[in-house]
């Protein structure tokens, strides 16, 4: 990748339930805590990328572009797209090819405001054949559940240990939360919580399996490699993009145990960041359930099929915090994942862009992992729908 894009800031608000504050609070104050930063002005964006969601539905502003101009009194070009990775992909080709050199990417939401039919919403705009069958938000992490363990022959004791697996996510992402100031939730929970959650719905996935509905927002400043040396010493690169997609209807794709667009994702962002998977130590995966972390370890290629819960299973055993992956140590959702972090859809990305960049700088706190010299890298996984698209962002200290 030539003329690398570089991220010199970011920001972003605490997720949670916002009742009391309007769209343009939140995106404000992101924005200003990106630009405080690095000592950006308005005057200095060449143009604007914005994700959300459903504010045309929850929020009734269409003409997402137009409110962004009004929000910060700019005319420069702007455009929306539905996810935060999407809206930095774009925006980090209009600065490859040279047209901007600085631009500002922010992603909101407000879910909570339409409380009453928001679980409608995620399931007619995600698929809309499910939807019509009776069909749940929840009902395609749990088709899917059921067709791993079949795949894999996962019965008796083995599946016991594949359930505690998937508990151990949650448990994992709440723990690393707790030293999150931003997330929506900071408190641990136990095995014995998920497990009896799951009995109590009488599901195979129950209310800690899941990530909450959230409002929030995230931004970066992004920047062509010649002004990000002029506005930081600590510049982080973004080293490859991938993005692919895949069939609406979830029923209908041909392996239902793995995200096909989530792998093919992979090998292009890796293709141009010249890195292998297993050399990228740190990753933000799109749990949006705890299904959803386990099986994109195999679509990322780090885990092979239907060998990832034994990973997560050892880590649970050997109480770490990061997962043995092929005698390396993975660490994942570092600041609580969607889980415990929270997922207002929009601003989502952000939030996991956000992480890896505290990360890579050494500014995450008592969160803060002691990466492997050389392996200054780390990765983000972004989806819209259930793994209907699927875009892998690497992001490094260096630009290789």
């Amino acid at each position: 990748m030539q003329n690398r894009p570089a991220i010199v800031a970011v920001g972003r608000t605490k997720f949670g339930e916002h009742y009391g504050k309007e769209p343009e609070k939140l995106i404000e104050e992101a924005w200003l805590a990106a630009s405080n930063e690095c000592s950006i002005e308005r005057k200095d964006l060449e143009a604007c990328y914005m994700s959300d969601c459903f504010l045309p539905i929850t929020n009734k502003l269409g003409l997402e572009e137009g409110f962004l101009s009004e929000l910060t009194e700019l005319h420069v070009p702007m455009e929306a797209t539905r996810s935060f990775s999407a809206a930095l992909m774009t925006a980090c080709h209009a600065i490859q090819a040279g047209v901007y050199n600085t631009v500002l990417v922010g992603g909101i939401e407000k879910m909570s405001d339409r409380w009453e039919k928001i679980r409608d919403d995620l399931m007619l705009l995600d698929d809309p054949w499910s939807y019509y069958a009776g069909g749940t938000p929840d009902s395609n992490h749990e088709l899917m559940m059921r067709a791993y363990t079949k795949k894999y022959g996962i019965t008796g004791e083995a599946l016991e240990k594949f359930n505690i697996a998937l508990a151990q996510i949650s448990v994992k992402n709440h723990a690393n939360a707790v030293n999150n100031k931003y997330a929506q939730f900071q408190r641990k929970i136990s095995i014995e919580q998920v497990l009896n959650a799951r009995k109590a719905a009488n599901k195979p996935l129950g209310l800690y399996d899941f990530a909450p509905i959230s409002d929030g927002s995230s931004a970066l400043i992004l920047t062509s490699g010649e002004v990000a040396k002029k506005l930081t010493d600590q510049p982080i690169y973004v080293l490859g993009c991938g993005l692919a997609t895949d069939y609406l209807n979830y029923t209908a794709r041909e392996d239902l145990t793995r995200f096909v667009a989530a792998e093919l994702a992979m090998n292009k962002a890796t293709e141009t960041a010249k890195v292998a998977a297993l050399d990228i130590p740190l990753w933000e995966l799109y749990d949006q359930s705890t299904m959803m972390e386990m099986i994109t370890l195999e679509d990322l290629g780090l885990c092979e099929p239907g060998t990832a819960w034994k990973c997560i299973h050892e880590s649970y055993t050997t109480n770490q915090a990061s997962y043995p992956i092929k005698g390396k140590q993975v660490y994942v959702n570092t600041d609580g994942g969607l889980k415990a972090n929270g997922n207002p859809l929009g601003a989502t990305g952000g939030a996991q862009v956000f992480e890896i960049f505290c990360q890579l700088r050494g500014e995450a706190d008592k969160r803060q992992i002691d990466l492997p010299n050389g392996q200054k890298t780390g990765g983000v996984v972004e989806c819209e729908g259930f793994g209907t698209k699927a875009i892998v962002t690497i992001l490094g200290e260096r630009k290789q």
